[in-house]
């Protein structure tokens, strides 16, 4: 049994803990494992968690859930995705409220360079339909990862075409991955798999798709996308939900108009109206403001071969040793330096055609 997994996964059971503290804990105290060994008294100076929270990690009764869990995901073959491993979604990684554990049935990538999410109303129309059909066949050149929730009507349209059109495909759960609701997606799911996608979730094993489930799904959809795609949706609705929680993670949203008076484009001309979302006529749109057309890339090998770089310079440019495409949370954080000074660098390098801004504050080196 792995040891780390064990811990890991227990420090998200700790009644009263969270996704926010839970990693406030890791970083105070080295690793979720160093936290079930550290004095109460260390514990108590860790801002945020309380007496109650304390006691439960020092009784360490999750411990023995935890192991189930892994038990069960061992048996059944189940990726666990820990928020400070490579396999876990990067995108996802940078939001604060991104949830510690992820479970994964399938071995899709996460970190690949696009990835597109597509919700809307379950109630989807005939023209809902066509149009998921239309922007998922049209991403098929992008070799885009398509990111939706196997729920009814827009969901199940995404994850369809994208089986259909050979796209790899994740749905995100609101349940424990013993289940797949609703039932009549189990045959999705399988050929979903069987094309190389996947099955996500925060949930335990056991966890029902409960009503309350349902809003923290939305929120790993939007977290682990680069951008956005509403179809269908009335003026309330949890694709709306999804659509905010994605601006305020600076992703980019997307939404595709209806008819004036129709019930379910009501949600999509409203966002559109208010400037919550860029309106998506076809993928071209999207293209454009996601910078996806290479043929408006510049790439100025040139300049970088003579170019030197200061200290600062290095420091900035060393993390993209690892991805050709950086956070500006990230560079923030491990390079320590001030915020108008990475500024001040990201420009010069942008300037001398070193790195290129993209959309959702992140950096690319060309």
């Amino acid at each position: 049994m792995n040891n780390h997994l064990l811990y890991e996964i227990a420090l998200t059971l700790v009644p009263g803990i969270g996704d926010v503290n839970g990693k406030k804990l890791v970083a105070y105290c080295g690793g979720a494992e160093a936290v079930f060994c550290e004095k109460k008294k260390t514990l108590s100076r860790i801002p945020g968690i309380g007496e109650k929270t304390i006691e439960s990690i020092m009784s360490q009764n999750v411990l023995s859930c935890a192991e189930r869990e892994l038990d069960f995901t061992e048996k059944h073959g189940i990726r666990v995705l820990y928020y400070l491993n490579s396999d876990y979604p990067k995108r996802l990684q940078h939001c604060y409220d991104s949830p510690m554990i992820l479970y994964c049935k399938g071995h899709t990538d996460f970190n690949v360079d696009k990835v597109v999410g597509i919700v809307g109303t379950r109630n989807v129309t005939d023209y809902g339909k066509i149009m998921t059909d239309k922007i998922v066949s049209e991403l098929l050149d992008d070799d885009v990862l398509v990111v939706s929730g196997l729920a009814y009507g827009v969901d199940t349209c995404a994850h369809n075409a994208s089986v259909k059109n050979g796209l790899k495909t994740a749905a995100v759960l609101a349940h424990g991955l013993h289940t797949i609701y609703p039932p009549v997606n189990r045959n999705l799911a399988k050929k979903m798999l069987e094309c190389g996608g996947c099955l996500l979730t925060e949930q335990l094993s056991g966890v029902d798709p409960d009503k309350e489930n349902f809003p923290k799904r939305n929120r790993i959809v939007a977290g682990m996308v680069d951008c956005l795609i509403v179809v269908e949706s009335a003026s309330k609705g949890g694709a709306l939900i999804t659509a905010e929680i994605a601006n305020a993670y600076d992703r980019e949203v997307f939404a595709v108009p209806g008819r004036i008076g129709d019930v379910y484009s009501a949600g999509c001309n409203n966002i559109i109206k208010d400037n919550k979302a860029n309106i998506l006529l076809d993928v071209s749109d999207l293209r454009s403001i996601m910078r996806w057309d290479e043929s408006k890339k510049v790439v100025a090998k040139q300049m970088r071969l003579f170019r030197e770089f200061n200290d600062e310079e290095k420091l900035v440019m060393k993390l993209f040793e690892e991805s050709d495409v950086v956070y500006l949370d990230k560079i923030i954080t491990e390079t320590l330096l001030s915020p108008t000074k990475i500024a001040s660098i990201l420009l010069s390098l942008e300037f001398d055609g070193i790195l290129t801004a993209l959309p959702g504050k992140r950096y690319q080196k060309l």
